[in-house]
């Protein structure tokens, strides 16, 4: 690809490509934001329905308008309008359906991009803009959004393999401890492990499509995760015996609002880079709580529950007394004949006088309010380091993807939270519940404080003067 010869004379053209979900598009828009705060000039390349989202439900136009080098453009994910995009639909559409419009999508924009693009940074999952990026002679960084240690687990899935130690015997104990990621010997067990690993067939397609994006990862010019040396340092020592070209570039929504803070004076949670319409009024009733007397509940953008679930949860959450704030996204309880959306509307007449439930929330706002004294979660990355950094421990009820490393890390490495895999039981969900917001709370309070002071205590070193140190 030929070379714009003004290249010299003007800010580098960096286009940023996240994979098409909620999760992803979150710490990419970040870590763009960032970029262009360095001056660089940035190109934010979303699907068509996610930028239609995100425009429906955010001043984003207004928000990114301050940045005379930033521009937002659009592709297919390779859907049909009219598809759900819930559940873990993508890794079962992602070879087949969806990769090879996005492929083709992403060389039509780069081969017509005026100024041409010096570097690409695409999500480490869309391991075919690698293939691009050579063919054009573009350098290319791959963002891993997911946690450094799930990262390390998926690329160790194949060691974990030959040494016998997968497939999972259904009859087996949960709890052997995996002995073949180096690290992670001490702590990680059978459970902990990503749910496609407890499939009998060790050449599962999903768990191939997951290993083959993560090796292919270290193919690129560099990697950059979003985490700190304070935070994943083991695991990134780890990770760089594979790789010398890793970057630890976060926490970046706690980078970004002191960048923001400096530049614009402003925090950065009056922008909400959701999918989702965001309901604030949850806000006013957390101002009406005493400090840390609320559990902040929300299982991320595409989780699902079942009737039977949601039903488990709410009446631990109501038995153990502490007030909570409930997150139920539209459309994410799985019931017969509307009976999900109707089980939402009963609990929230009658949980009036326990607790507030909305269908989103600003939830980096709500983890930094002071009513806020613990988070229920399924860990997500996103999700698991804002409470990090807002130093709130963590009851954790993962679901997918890298959220049962990122559980199993939270209660047995940091030790600032619980882990509840595997169950949902009203009696587990109260003494959980209680233990972290009664029983137990001085001593989880004293711990989320001191990992959030410890692990953010380090500025970002990973850009200077308009490039990379």
């Amino acid at each position: 690809m030929e070379q714009d010869r003004s290249s010299q004379s003007r800010p580098p053209h960096v286009l940023v490509f996240p994979l098409p979900i909620q999760g992803h598009i979150n710490s990419m828009i970040k870590l763009a934001e960032l970029l262009a705060i360095a001056g660089f000039k940035l190109t934010f390349l979303n699907s068509h329905h996610n930028h239609e989202r995100l425009v429906k439900f955010n001043n984003i136009a207004a928000h990114f308008e301050r940045y005379s080098g930033f521009q937002f453009k659009t592709i297919t994910d390779g859907l049909p309008l009219d598809h759900p995009r819930s559940g873990n639909w993508f890794l079962d559409m992602f070879e087949d359906t969806m990769e090879p419009k996005m492929k083709e999508s992403l060389r039509e924009v780069l081969v017509n991009s005026s100024p041409p693009v010096d570097c690409i940074i695409a999500d480490g999952f869309l391991g075919f803009a690698l293939d691009v990026a050579k063919e054009l002679g573009i350098p290319i960084i791959f963002f891993r959004t997911s946690s450094p240690c799930c990262f390390w687990v998926y690329y160790s899935i194949p060691d974990i393999i030959q040494a016998g130690e997968l497939p999972i015997n259904g009859s087996e104990d949960m709890d052997r401890l995996i002995t073949t990621v180096p690290g992670m010997e001490t702590y990680l067990r059978c459970r902990d492990l990503p749910t496609f690993c407890r499939k009998l067939d060790i050449e599962d397609s999903i768990m191939k499509l997951v290993v083959k994006q993560t090796r292919k990862s270290l193919q690129a010019d560099a990697l950059i995760l979003n985490t700190a040396e304070e935070l994943d340092g083991p695991i990134l020592s780890q990770i760089r015996t594979k790789c010398s070209r890793v970057y630890a570039v976060g926490p970046l929504h706690a980078q970004l609002n002191t960048r923001i803070n400096a530049k614009h004076g402003e925090s950065y949670d009056h922008f909400s880079n959701t999918l989702w319409e965001v309901d604030k009024s949850c806000m006013f009733w957390l101002n009406k709580q005493p400090n840390r007397s609320v559990i902040y509940v929300s299982f991320g953008s595409i989780t699902s529950t079942s009737r039977e679930q949601l039903v488990e949860l709410w009446y631990g959450l109501l038995n153990s007394k502490t007030k909570f704030l409930l997150v139920v996204r539209p459309n994410s309880v799985i019931g017969k004949d509307g009976e999900g959306e109707d089980v939402v509307m009963e609990l929230m007449e009658k949980s009036k006088d326990r607790g507030y439930i909305v269908n989103w929330a600003p939830q980096e706002a709500v983890l930094n309010h002071p009513a806020i004294g613990g988070f229920f979660t399924h860990n997500g990355w996103n999700s698991t380091l804002e409470s990090v950094v807002a130093g709130v421990p963590m009851i954790c009820w993962p679901q997918f993807a890298d959220q049962h490393v990122n559980c199993r890390v939270v209660s047995e490495v940091w030790k600032i939270g619980l882990d509840m895999k595997d169950v949902c039981d009203s009696k587990i969900v109260e003494k959980m519940v209680n233990d972290v917001m009664v029983d137990r709370k001085e001593e989880f309070a004293k711990s989320a404080s001191e990992i959030a002071k410890r692990k953010i205590r380090r500025r970002s070193r990973w850009y200077n003067g308009g490039r990379f140190t």
